[in-house]
């Protein structure tokens, strides 16, 4: 049932805002000049910072474990991405300095873990993820940071996309509602499934964000992704992962990266 709302919601565009979120937002946007729009902060339609811990609801033996060699079951890879995937070898990573392939923004977030999420600054959000101790920044329209040398967790641009097609402003007197949206690209080769399935240089990950709300107070994240790459893949890899959120930063234990 839930992960038939998690689908439902995504479709949908909207999530429901419950009072303990309004709680959390209130006051938001004060601050700001007359006639100055407000920064990507406080114009939020969601909150997303705290500690978030993964469910991992489906793919559990890809997910869970590190899938053996070779395994590229349900992906839509080419003959290339099949060849790199065949001649993984995790102690050639590691000595070449390389064991944090696995951990690029197109693989990590589907690894079990937490993540820690908080504003940067009014135009950058900041995701921590404790496995392979990866750091996320997600740049806003106003943002003065630049793209640089391509890594792991790459170049992220930010988006709020509001109801009816709405993006990043919402009228005096709206209810916040929403989503994120997140283009990754400037990535450092790597993979996407921890068994050295490849993503290239100019892969290109697309990420929808929603907060999802039950009766009960609990709060989830659901997150659509989708990778593209003309080098290895023939298709459009699409995922829905999903996170809880914690009370506190109870399990929050930073691990550093390892190829196996």
């Amino acid at each position: 049932m839930r992960m038939l709302a998690v689908v439902v919601l995504i479709v949908a565009g909207a999530t429901p805002a419950s009072p303990l979120l309004e709680a959390r937002q209130g006051g938001r946007g004060q601050g700001a000049g007359r006639g100055q729009a407000p920064t990507p902060r406080a114009a939020a339609p969601i909150d997303l910072t705290g500690v978030w811990v993964s469910l991992v609801t489906d793919d559990w033996r890809w997910r869970m474990v590190t899938p053996p060699k070779g395994d590229v079951l349900y992906l839509p890879v080419n003959a290339e991405a099949r060849k790199v995937a065949d001649a993984w070898d995790p102690a050639r990573d590691e000595a070449a300095g390389e064991q944090c392939k696995g951990y690029g923004a197109p693989g990590v977030m589907a690894l079990p873990g937490r993540l820690r999420i908080s504003w940067e600054s009014d135009t950058t959000l900041k995701i921590e993820i404790d496995t392979g101790q990866q750091t996320r920044l997600l740049h806003f329209a106003g943002s003065t940071a630049t793209s640089g040398e391509p890594s792991w967790q790459g170049y992220s641009e930010a988006t709020w996309e509001l109801p009816g097609g709405g993006r990043g402003r919402r009228g005096a007197g709206a209810p916040r509602s929403g989503s994120l949206k997140v283009v990754t690209t400037n990535l450092r080769p790597g993979y996407f499934r921890k068994n050295g399935v490849p993503y290239g240089a100019g892969a290109v990950l697309t990420e929808y964000v929603a907060l999802l709300n039950e009766a009960s107070g609990d709060q989830y994240l659901a997150i659509t992704r989708t990778l593209e790459d003309a080098r290895y893949l023939t298709g459009p890899f699409i995922r829905t992962i999903q996170f809880k959120r914690q009370r506190d930063e109870t399990g929050w234990n930073p691990m550093p990266c390892s190829a196996r």
